[in-house]
């Protein structure tokens, strides 16, 4: 299990927040090979209300896995970020079996359902990780979530005292949001951390009004300059939300949350993440079923160090898994 004295000290030219964000997603570390990806096969999901979700399963082709992996990507990430691959190949070649999701909207799915992304979509997440749970066949599953794909995974794990899924032994959030109000101002104050998301938005939105021209004119929302001008008026345009405080609030995850937790859990954040506030992982209520590790250093799903730009938590995950899979 992963354990508070599995600190990690990256080499002091790596020891800075925004390097270690930036170097998350960074193309290149996912160059070389891929056999994860090599064997990835396309899935479409579908939920009880006709939404879909698209998913990549790459199977053990020779080997039986010793389980199902389920990785949940960031806000405008997909299942092709770097972080996401590079978790899942560490995994993949550690025997099991791996299956990306894509969130509505994300990476090239913009054409399967004709409303929008909104975070707090949660049932069709948790319908989607059901339906794997059970295309698993009674094998041990896991789920792992970054970012906005952490915050999911945690309330999959809330969701989960109402609706037990029995094969999903474990589930890790990386970096997860706690706080969406903080963490957009926080983005927005980073003129580097805005650019970049702003531009991946305007690029999702533009392709969401050429699928659907009937329904959205994004026309005046593109020129915004903010996350929370485009989110403002996104949640006015398009939506049944009073307020951005409400839509923020319906998906945070503060305080006592999370202090009911059945399913085992890790969190996992840095004090220098750029992103995340801290403060907020120090305030949370939880039991003996959830691990909460805070590092120094990190930045936001980073956690890089090495020659080859490796993740801390690439072994650590599979280590853990591994733990899990031997007790069962």
């Amino acid at each position: 299990m992963f354990q508070a004295e599995d600190a990690f000290r990256p080499a002091p030219y790596l020891r800075n927040g925004n390097v270690q964000t930036i170097l998350a997603s960074g193309p290149f570390r996912a160059w070389g090979k891929n056999p994860m990806g090599n064997t990835a096969r396309e899935i479409i999901l579908e939920t009880e209300e006709g939404i879909r979700l698209v998913g990549y399963y790459s199977g053990r082709q020779s080997n039986p896995a010793k389980g199902v992996v389920i990785l949940l990507h960031g806000w405008e990430g997909s299942a092709e970020s770097t972080y996401i691959t590079r978790t899942g190949n560490a995994l993949y070649q550690r025997n099991y079996d791996i299956f990306r999701l894509n969130f509505r909207d994300h990476g090239e799915s913009h054409h399967l359902n004709p409303g929008i992304f909104f975070a707090v979509l949660l049932d069709e997440v948790f319908q989607a990780v059901h339906q794997i749970c059970r295309l698993a066949k009674g094998q041990p599953v896991f789920v792992v979530g970054f970012s906005l794909g952490g915050n999911f995974a945690l309330r999959i794990a809330r969701k989960m005292l109402q609706i037990p899924l029995s094969n999903l032994c474990h589930i890790v959030g990386i970096s997860p949001v706690l706080d969406p109000a903080k963490s957009t101002d926080r983005a927005d104050q980073s003129t580097l951390i805005r650019r970049y998301f702003l531009k991946k938005w305007r690029r999702s939105l533009s392709i969401k009004q050429k699928m659907y021209p009937n329904v959205y004119n994004f026309s005046k929302i593109l020129d915004l300059r903010t996350i929370q001008a485009i989110t403002d008026h996104l949640l006015e345009e398009y939506s049944d939300y009073a307020s951005a405080e409400a839509y923020f609030r319906a998906y945070s995850i503060l305080n006592g949350a999370l202090k009911d937790l059945q399913v085992s859990t890790t969190i996992i954040t840095a004090k220098d993440d750029p992103i995340i506030p801290v403060e907020d992982f120090y305030r949370l209520e939880i039991n003996d079923s959830t691990n909460l590790v805070i590092q120094t250093y990190g930045g936001h799903n980073g956690f890089i160090d090495g020659f080859f730009l490796k993740s801390w938590y690439e072994q650590k995950l599979a280590d853990t898994f591994d733990e899990i899979v031997m007790a069962s």
